[in-house]
């Protein structure tokens, strides 16, 4: 016979196991690792210094936190003014069950570029200075009041879903009227930054090669971005139905995936344009380093899912749709990442291999930004039916709080 406190402990060990495993699940798990992983980082960054963390030096200032979080980050972002412009300047309403999902989706990547930037600056608590001492003639100047003045915007749209959820009718009230302001706002905003982060790279011809250099970067990055932001409507309505059983119509899906095969064509012919008429294309047959990196860029992020896009039979089929959107983002991820980094690299010879530490931090900032979608989507009306915890059909509330 045991004891009656061994048999009670032996019995409450595995069923605390099983609850741990079953409760938490992979995903959460990994999650809680890499949040912990994060949280490390950044007391070791700000205690111990930059170079504590990441390989970045005097010759090699951007690395990976720029050229991926910031970079992509705001392109990933580019669904919000995308979708936006469709829907109140096109008056596409059919539309307008993708404009909250994307607005989230571009709320929270501006929040982790911000994130990201207090991490790479040198000094992030002098990220205030640009309000206070004005210097128009410079980019970074132009770009930190487009992060600063869109965000707040983006967090303005975001709003109407709290207020809804919390059944805040006067302030739904104020936000429709200032609905149009707000979308004007956004649009142009948007609109500014993401072609001045290509500025950033057009004064410093002489440090990049010549296949990412291009006194029209801020117009690729424009159009790129647009693509970006319709693969990624489609990639998050793929993860969220997986994910929380929310979806969009899969005819509206299928158009857009129409409307970025039509944007990635033109993207594809204004970059090769440029590359001929500045003599530079002959470089992308060289099969060296730098060719295979843009090879590998274009045929993979812009020629392959060009011609998957193009059928109808892969537009409507849900799998295929998510597989060339992935094929996009990878590409414009590409990209960003050989504007920022690559070409750096190559155009001066300055050796640099990202850490481990800025990828964990990299994948910290990711992991997060799920985490929060997650909860939004499970908490507030993202989606057309609402909360998942609140299924409700018409709401009678949204009616009063629209009326003037």
């Amino acid at each position: 016979m045991w004891p009656a406190g061994a048999t009670a402990a032996a019995e409450r060990g595995p069923v605390m196991r099983k609850i741990q495993w079953k409760e938490i699940g992979f995903w959460p798990g990994l999650f809680g690792v890499l949040f912990v992983v994060f949280l490390v980082m950044v007391f070791r960054r700000f205690t111990m210094g930059l170079g504590s963390i990441s390989n970045l030096s005097d010759e090699m200032p951007w690395g990976l936190w720029i050229g991926f979080d910031m970079l992509c980050g705001v392109a990933l972002a580019a669904g919000g003014f995308t979708i936006t412009g469709v829907v109140y300047i096109f008056h596409l309403e059919k539309y307008r069950p993708i404009v909250r999902p994307t607005i989230l989706t571009a709320f929270l990547g501006y929040m982790l570029v911000i994130w990201a930037l207090l991490l790479d600056l040198g000094r992030p608590w002098n990220i205030w200075h640009p309000l206070i001492f004005w210097n128009p003639h410079s980019v970074m100047f132009e770009i930190g009041w487009c992060v600063m003045l869109y965000t707040t915007v983006l967090f303005l749209e975001f709003l109407p879903m709290v207020f809804e959820r919390f059944r805040f009718t006067r302030g739904l009230r104020i936000w429709h009227r200032l609905s149009p302001i707000l979308v004007f706002m956004g649009i142009l905003l948007s609109t500014l930054h993401q072609s001045s982060l290509g500025t950033l790279y057009v004064i410093i011809p002489q440090k990049m090669h010549p296949l990412w250099y291009s006194p029209i970067l801020p117009v690729l990055f424009f159009i790129s971005a647009i693509s970006l932001g319709l693969a990624m409507v489609c990639i998050e309505s793929f993860l969220s139905l997986r994910a929380f059983g929310k979806r969009l119509e899969p005819e509206l899906l299928a158009q857009i995936g129409k409307a970025c095969a039509v944007v990635l064509m033109i993207y594809l012919v204004v970059r090769l344009e440029d590359l001929f008429i500045r003599g530079s294309l002959h470089f992308a047959w060289a099969f060296d380093p730098a060719s295979w990196y843009f090879l590998a860029e274009i045929l993979l992020g812009v020629v392959t899912p060009i011609g998957m896009l193009l059928f109808e039979k892969v537009r409507t089929r849900p799998l295929l749709l998510v597989l060339a959107s992935f094929l996009v983002v990878l590409g414009m991820i590409f990209n960003r990442l050989n504007v920022g980094v690559t070409a750096f690299q190559l155009g001066t010879g300055v050796p640099y291999t990202p850490s481990w530490m800025e990828f964990a931090v990299s994948l910290g900032l990711i992991g997060i930004g799920f985490a929060l979608f997650g909860l939004a989507v499970r908490f507030l009306p993202v989606f057309p039916d609402g909360p998942m915890t609140e299924p409700k059909p018409a709401d009678p509330f949204l009616e009063l709080a629209t009326k003037e």
